[in-house]
């Protein structure tokens, strides 16, 4: 059995992990806390001394914390005056997909019986990689060498059976700036195509030939290794992205790519290749998303389980190298602005992350071809996050972070142990549980738990997207807004009349949350207005199949029942409610033919109203 630690008892272990699968893990202890000093800069004072970071006054007990942060939820009604202090804990931990739990507070008990290996091995700036892909191999050129004017240092170039190599790389310094090759088609040939182009010149080390893990056929892999060796560059690509762009889990990516990683590692040594030298070939891909804490623990995850592989196929001094990709599915093609902000926190988790080679994706990029603006910014977050920020000089900005420290043991142990159950006779079908997760993660959005600004959140109906050339030959993505984008798309044609009960100020609240609401499936409100009873409403009624009516439960209490009635007698067919029902408002919400409050399923509501206007 194998052990994702290095502590495993010597009967249970096999000889290399080569030529055995994977199978149960334990935890070893390890030390509670990593305690670190600094030099105070006084020459007088002896370095190493502590810093003190807080005065004993300063300090605070848990149960303080519990009872100011309780007091908070209280005033937020999301505890009652009956639940303990204690309970902020249950309230405030997240989950992800993968059934993590994601505690609201780092405390050091967190680190008792774990392991913290799987720090960053980059030291200094990262390696920022432009994405080059299209059809025009003049543009692509084109695009080449602006970015590399701009300020990216290497280049990851999608290669087609039809793609002529040497436009889209003329003029590159290929001994200054590493090529990771994407080919789509022969993989050999693309090898051989961009080998042949540099025949004149040492291609530079980072350069892979860009064999995928996943596709290539054994005899390819290990041709495109040889030649790899020769050249002095790197060879594979392990590429974790294609699940995650299928809607793989954090831990459902790791499980795959090591699955593939292994599986080349099998492949090559059979074929004559040292473990050590095939380890050395391979380059890993990961995706970032906007959620930084797990994808900064995803990525130490990941150089610990394959620090583990390693050293049970007898390999040392090899690390892993890793290229994070900014997470397609996280984008929106509608407000496509707002990737910007979701790309720049993912490129920083990356960084933090200790990614070796960072890719940010142009924010229009789910709109078709980059323009030259989207392909500015891109490349300008990673050197805003280090020339500006700086965040590429602390070595391991995360490391010694009770939570962070946690969330990256949960997830490579349970990577691990999934990887155990996939990896049996060549590969088990991962599919059936990506395609769960993709139901976990499509009922959170509907219901807004994990909302997406722009789309499911704050909509704009009258924006205009930018025109973008499409681009072909793209793998499909699933984005995890597909469900509102696709309602979005095809706008209903009648508005819902938004029947506002009393002045602005009481029914603005409710008001706002269903024109949101109802935008994010587009559809478009007609609104009423100040109103101060029945015929008000009736007489800014414009025979709108739908209406919804919006105002506070006092004003639904006193006149809510018969302004349904009075909208239904003048041709309404569907009234909506905006608010949850209680004990004063019951009589309204049993007239009405739905309801629309935080939690509701937004997807089937719209779907519900948008039939009801058509």
């Amino acid at each position: 059995m194998l052990s994702l630690h290095g502590e495993d008892d010597a009967s249970e272990r096999p000889c290399s992990v080569t030529n055995h699968t994977a199978g149960t893990l334990k935890r070893v202890p390890v030390p509670r806390r990593i305690l670190r000093t600094v030099t105070t800069g006084d020459t007088s004072a002896a370095a190493g001394t502590p810093l003190a970071l807080a005065q004993p006054e300063d300090r605070h007990s848990r149960q303080e914390w519990e009872a100011a942060t309780a007091a908070v939820l209280r005033k937020a009604r999301k505890l009652t005056d009956e639940d303990p202090d204690s309970g902020v804990w249950d309230r405030l931990t997240r989950t992800t997909l993968d059934g993590i739990a994601i505690t609201p507070l780092g405390t050091p008990d967190l680190l008792d019986g774990l392991q913290t290996s799987g720090r960053p091995t980059r030291a200094g700036a990262w390696d920022v990689r432009a994405r080059i892909a299209g059809a025009d191999e003049k543009l692509l050129n084109e695009h080449a060498l602006v970015d590399l004017d701009g300020g990216v240092t290497s280049l990851w170039v999608r290669v087609d059976d039809d793609t002529d190599l040497p436009v889209v790389l003329d003029k590159v310094l290929l001994d200054l700036a590493p090529v990771v090759l994407e080919p789509t088609g022969d993989a050999v040939a693309a090898a051989r195509a961009l080998l042949d182009h540099a025949s004149y010149v040492d291609l530079h080390p980072a350069t892979n030939l860009g064999a995928d893990a996943a596709t290539a056929s054994g005899d390819d892999l290990a041709t495109i290794a040889g030649l790899a060796q020769d050249a002095g560059v790197l060879a594979v690509v392990v590429d974790g992205t294609a699940v995650h762009d299928q809607g793989a889990s954090d831990v459902q990516e790791l499980a795959v790519s090591l699955l593939n990683a292994v599986a080349t590692l099998r492949i090559l040594t059979a074929r004559g290749f040292s473990a050590a030298d095939a380890a050395r070939l391979i380059e890993f891909r990961y995706a970032a998303t906007d959620e930084q804490f797990p994808t900064i623990a995803k990525l130490r995850a990941a150089r610990r389980l394959w620090a583990r592989v390693l050293e049970l196929s007898g390999v040392t001094g090899v690390d892993q190298r890793q290229h994070v990709v900014t997470s397609r599915p996280m984008m929106s093609k509608y407000d496509p602005y707002v990737n910007m902000l979701r790309t720049t926190v993912a490129a920083f988790a990356a960084g933090v992350g200790g990614a070796d080679a960072v890719t940010v994706l142009p924010f229009d990029s789910p709109l078709g071809q980059p323009d030259a603006f989207s392909r500015r910014i891109a490349r300008n977050v990673s050197h805003l996050l280090m020339d500006e920020s700086h965040v590429h000089e602390v070595a391991d900005p995360a490391g010694g972070a009770y939570a962070v420290e946690k969330l990256t043991d949960d997830i490579a142990v349970a990577a691990w142990e999934l990887f155990g159950r996939i990896d049996v006779d060549g590969g088990g079908d991962i599919n059936p549980l990506i395609e769960e997760t993709v139901a976990r993660r499509e009922a959170e959005i509907a219901k807004r738990k994990r909302p997406i600004t722009g789309l499911s959140e704050f909509p704009n109906l009258t924006e205009n997207l930018p025109a973008r050339e499409p681009v072909t030959g793209e793998q499909e993505v699933r984005r995890y807004g597909a469900s509102f984008e696709a309602l979005r798309d095809e706008p209903a044609a009648n508005p819902v009349f938004l029947a506002t009960l009393g002045p602005i100020a009481q029914h603005t609240a409710r008001a706002t949350f269903a024109s949101n609401l109802l935008a994010a499936g587009g559809i478009a409100v007609e609104v009423a207005g100040p109103t101060s009873g029945v015929d008000d409403l009736v007489a800014a009624y414009g025979g709108q199949a739908v209406v919804c009516l919006a105002g506070t439960d006092a004003a639904y209490e006193e006149w809510g029942s018969a302004a349904a009635a009075a909208l239904r007698e003048a041709g309404a067919r569907h009234v909506i409610i905006a608010g949850v029902s209680t004990n004063s408002t019951a009589e309204v919400f049993d007239a009405v033919d739905a309801s629309c409050a935080m939690g509701v399923d937004a997807l089937a509501f719209l779907h519900q109203t948008r039939e009801a206007l058509a």
